[in-house]
């Protein structure tokens, strides 16, 4: 895992200087630094806007009862695709700005998602829910009570 990220951060700003100088040679270095800046705004202005629409489906899912995984995973992607476009360049802010597109994030997490319970299907996980009961006659006090009194 060490070696792919350590990878990554070699090769991704070598990628996105390559592909800045050869956009700046052909449109020019203002236009290029231009079209960075502007790239970053309409992905912050975005990021906030999907952010606090999934911020609003999370908080009617929790009041229903229901469990937000996707709501979640939606918001881990749209802050992703915020850093992604915090990095100078045009890969990097096409990646992001794809995060940010609520069809293209709401299909990834879906994925993620069955991805996740199949894992978890075929891992024949099995879960115990269960209450403890205290029960004073035969066991006592249970130890934070014995400190309240």
């Amino acid at each position: 895992m060490f070696r792919w990220i350590f990878l990554a951060l070699l090769l991704v700003p070598a990628v996105e200087l390559f592909f800045l100088i050869q956009v700046g040679s052909v449109i020019g270095a203002l236009p290029t630094i231009a079209l960075v800046l502007l790239t970053a705004l309409v992905g912050a202005w975005l990021m906030r806007q999907q952010g606090l629409m999934t911020l609003q489906r999370l908080q009617v899912q929790l009041a229903q009862g229901m469990v937000p995984e996707q709501a979640m995973l939606e918001g881990a992607l749209i802050l992703l695709g915020g850093m992604l476009l915090l990095i100078p360049g045009f890969i990097t802010d096409a990646l992001g700005l794809a995060l940010l597109l609520p069809g293209v994030r709401h299909r990834l997490a879906a994925r993620w998602l069955r991805t996740a319970r199949a894992r978890g299907a075929a891992n024949d996980a099995v879960i115990v829910e269960g209450e403890v009961v205290w029960r004073r006659d035969t066991e006592g006090l249970p130890p934070e009570a014995s400190r309240h009194e």
